[in-house]
């Protein structure tokens, strides 16, 4: 599909119709240019493709131009309307112009009058289309400062929007699970690259082996294994954003490639002597303190400050108390929708308990706490009761007896069988005895969840319901 701008001519003249596509073509070159004979042939295209100018004929069968105008209208409100007509009045003109028509040009078209339309149109959407998007903008942003009661976090997140505009490398430091990824796809949402690719990669998941090839990618041959040319996921991300996860773990010698690669802004893979040009902005995640690496001899200086242009530190949960009930209620909310159950409530003192907790997890250890919560709630209404039993704090489920401890094997069999049973029949239940979803939901395999179920004596059949 092609990224050039659309210009639409409609006409069941088809002679008429070829003649102003060629002349739109000869001048607007980097646009694209398509001819129909019908306003449903139009409204097709405009199903699949986002057009600013639509130029077309007020008398057409089946659909007339005015039928045409307002269908298109209902579908892109931005959309310029170029009307035209052999059979001009002033009352259809005025009538084309009040149901949204952007411009009305009489036939036979004037080469320069058409080419003056198309252009002022042109730029009329252009500047629509930009504006709409600047308030879907600031709308998100008013939505995520909202979505924090800390001031820290509504300080920090303006802070980030004000990054976002610029160009720049952006290093991102934290705890882990604080919310680095986060932060970091919301600049990229906001910034000038939102509407092309962004990709991730975590330094530490890879072997460092690998991780060169990964980044900056190789050619047929360059080491065992190399058995085709691969693009790097530098390459892959051109003109978009590339979040460097772990970056503090990357060793000395991709360090120096990402150094050359900010100075120079070329990717060379892997066995190849030829460098590619490409159009990148890094944002770069570590919970490491990247200044005492450098003290011992771990990480570049130098390449510290090509990623340390403009930095951003993420506050601990526990020093943002007041985003914790938010936090929790989202992602509890979020694992309603998952287990495919309503609305679940908490309880005050939950929420004032939940609150109270240090957290040192972060952002991540409250979103699968909340996690746990939800499946073993039924659905229902979270109490104090099933959070102590979730964080273990009550044992009147296992049965032990007071006077005769079991072995260890013994006690650590019943626990894990007492919460699988509950667990897997929580999914059961949610999912009417769907194998499939279980397996999707909870991440393992299906054939493990089968294992587990025949070992427990869980019949499936008794959560199917009939439809």
């Amino acid at each position: 599909m092609s990224d050039l701008p659309l210009i639409i001519a409609a006409d069941d003249d088809q002679d008429f119709l070829n003649g102003i596509v060629r002349i739109l073509k000869s001048r607007f070159k980097d646009f694209e240019v398509e001819g129909v004979g019908s306003g449903q042939e139009v409204l097709k295209i405009l199903e699949k493709k986002d057009a600013g100018i639509l130029i077309s004929d007020l008398r057409m069968p089946e659909m007339s131009g005015m039928e045409l105008l307002e269908n298109v209208l209902d579908i892109n409100p931005d959309i310029c309307v170029i009307m035209l007509t052999g059979y001009a009045t002033i009352e259809s003109a005025v009538e084309a112009l009040k149901k949204g028509a952007w411009d009305f040009i009489s036939k036979p078209v004037e080469r320069e009058e058409l080419f003056h339309a198309v252009e002022k149109a042109n730029a009329h959407y252009t500047l629509a289309k930009e504006n709409r998007k600047l308030k879907n903008l600031v709308k998100l942003y008013d939505e995520k400062t909202s979505s924090f009661a800390s001031p820290v976090m509504k300080a920090l997140l303006e802070k980030a929007y004000a990054v976002a505009s610029a160009e720049y490398t952006v290093l991102i430091t934290g705890e882990s699970g604080s919310g680095k990824e986060y932060i970091a796809k919301e600049i990229h949402k906001m910034s000038r690259r939102r509407d092309n690719v962004l990709n991730s990669i975590n330094c530490t998941a890879i072997p460092e082996q690998l991780l060169e090839s990964e980044l900056f990618g190789h050619v047929k041959g360059a080491f065992t294994g190399a058995e085709k040319n691969r693009r790097g996921i530098f390459q892959a991300s051109d003109k978009g954003t590339i979040i460097l996860d772990e970056i503090g773990d990357v060793s000395p010698s991709t360090q120096v490639k990402l150094l050359k690669f900010l100075q120079d802004k070329e990717v060379k893979p892997l066995g190849s002597s030829d460098s590619k040009k490409v159009d990148v902005r890094i944002i770069a995640l570590t919970n490491q303190n990247l200044e005492e690496l450098i003290k011992n001899g771990k990480f570049r200086e130098d390449l510290y400050y090509r990623l340390n242009v403009l930095s951003l530190e993420i506050p601990p949960l526990r020093k943002r108390k007041e985003d914790i009930p938010f936090l929790a209620k989202f992602f509890l909310d979020q694992a309603a929708k998952d287990l495919f159950m309503g609305t679940i409530e908490m309880d005050y003192d939950v929420i004032n308990h939940i609150s109270s907790m240090p957290w040192y997890g972060n952002v991540r250890e409250l979103q699968n706490f909340m996690r746990r919560l939800a499946v073993f709630s039924g659905g229902k209404k979270i109490d104090f009761k099933l959070v102590n039993i979730v964080q273990g704090n009550n044992f009147d489920d296992i049965e032990t007896s007071r006077s005769e401890f079991k072995k260890y094997k013994d006690a650590k069999k019943e626990v894990v069988d007492s919460f699988s049973r509950k667990y897997l029949s929580s999914l059961l239940e949610k999912t009417n005895g769907n194998i499939s979803q279980v397996s999707r939901l909870s991440g393992l395999e299906r054939v493990s969840v089968q294992k587990i179920l025949k070992r427990l004596d869980i019949d499936v059949n008794e959560f199917r319901k009939n439809i």
